[in-house]
């Protein structure tokens, strides 16, 4: 029932989570592009009330005509849209999700032992949310030492993002000496998004309602809030696509089972800034190509270097017996794989029920090698291509 009841709440938090993360991204990329296609007004009227930049759309059979001041007007309304809940639940659902699939089981989800041998799973868990809180302080500390210019203003994001990026790839390196190889990936992708949210609850949303009560107090606002927002926000349009790919990645073994995995999930997160910046320049009407293909030669690059290398023609093997296979699933995959409780309801405990499974079996233990899952019961090579032949077998 308890293997039930936390396959529930997995489905459950993962589908609000994407859910979230659908409408926090899809605002934040809508804004930027908003901003990026706003243009002068010219009519006396419009101009008149302070508007800065606007713009005509169609969508779904109506007219919209956004317009962006940079100093509210005095009639603000009382009752104004905010954004932040969407980043608020993407952080909440994605945290409660880590919780229930990694922090409630760290002995097979965190830990990999021939990565390193942790004296206790508390220990790991205590790790895995110091990245996230010491990332979002580094990235805050740096913003506010280094982000500004020599007048005070904010400013600098070049020395900020220099920064960022030192302490992501070595904080990259780090995830992946310390924990199995798909946590790690989870975890750096959890820490970008800490800084992301940290962002809007911290900075963003407080700057915007400190502007708004001293403008309704009739007090001239402090631009420094609009310049910080600003900054935060920028910030977050490109750590965006980087968060969304370290947590798809995870779901390869290819990828985070590979030797230098942190190098893969660095290479990643580059190519996805890259494509970032040619939407970004591409909004403000410049063809960035360069970056599409700096992001295409990345990926490229990546897909050869990690190519598995051919194997040498030997001659045709012995078929593989039932029992063979058999014997390593007793030994490897019953575990988890056994009875009514079995885990995802896969039992390989009988001949029928492998037989069944000869696709996945195929596809999680050979290919992907995502099964036995952080590989905590310690199966072969050997033994994987043993299944496969088996599995493969006419």
């Amino acid at each position: 029932m308890e293997i039930y009841l936390l396959d529930w709440a997995n489905l459950l938090l993962r589908w609000l989570h994407v859910i979230t993360v659908i409408a926090w991204i899809g605002a934040s990329f809508y804004f930027v592009w908003l901003d990026n296609h706003l243009v002068k007004p010219t009519a006396d009227d419009v101009k008149s009330k302070g508007v800065d930049g606007e713009l005509w759309a169609v969508h779904g059979g109506g007219f919209y005509n956004p317009q962006k001041y940079l100093v509210a007007p005095s009639n603000l309304p009382k009752d104004l849209h905010w954004f932040y809940w969407e980043s608020y639940w993407t952080w909440m659902s994605g945290f409660a999700l880590f919780v229930v699939l990694y922090l409630f089981n760290p002995s097979q989800m965190l830990i990999d032992a021939r990565v390193h041998a942790w004296d206790a799973p508390w220990q790991a868990v205590v790790a895995a949310l110091g990245f996230l809180v010491v990332g979002s302080a580094v990235y805050d500390i740096a913003c506010q030492t280094l982000g500004r210019t020599k007048d005070g203003a904010i400013g600098n994001d070049g020395r900020v993002m220099a920064v960022v990026v030192a302490f992501v790839v070595v904080a990259s390196w780090l995830a992946c000496q310390l924990f199995a190889g798909r946590a790690a990936f989870l975890i750096v992708g959890a820490m970008l998004a800490t800084m992301m949210t940290a962002n809007v609850a911290h900075w963003i949303i407080p700057g915007q309602k400190k502007v708004i009560a001293q403008l309704r107090a009739g007090e001239r606002p402090d631009p420094i809030h609009g310049q910080r927002g600003k900054q935060r926000s920028v910030h977050n349009t490109y750590f965006g696509l980087p968060v969304l790919v370290a947590m798809l990645s995870n779901h390869y073994g290819m990828l985070h089972q590979h030797s230098h995995n942190w190098v893969v999930l660095c290479v990643l997160m580059a190519a996805a800034v890259a494509i970032r910046i040619f939407f970004v320049k591409r909004h403000k009407g410049v063809n960035s190509w360069g970056a599409v293909a700096f992001a295409l030669a990345l990926l490229g690059g990546l897909i050869v270097w990690m190519a598995p290398k051919p194997q040498p023609v030997v001659a045709a093997a012995a078929p593989v017996t039932l029992a063979q296979v058999q014997a390593i699933a007793a030994q490897r995959c019953l575990m988890c794989h056994s009875g009514e409780a079995a885990q995802k309801g896969v039992r390989l405990d009988t001949a029928e029920a492998l037989a069944a499974h000869k696709a996945q079996i195929v596809q999680q233990v050979a290919v992907q090698r995502l099964m036995p899952l952080n590989n905590v019961t310690g199966m072969t090579d050997d033994e994987r291509a043993l299944m496969a032949r088996w599995a493969q077998q006419p």
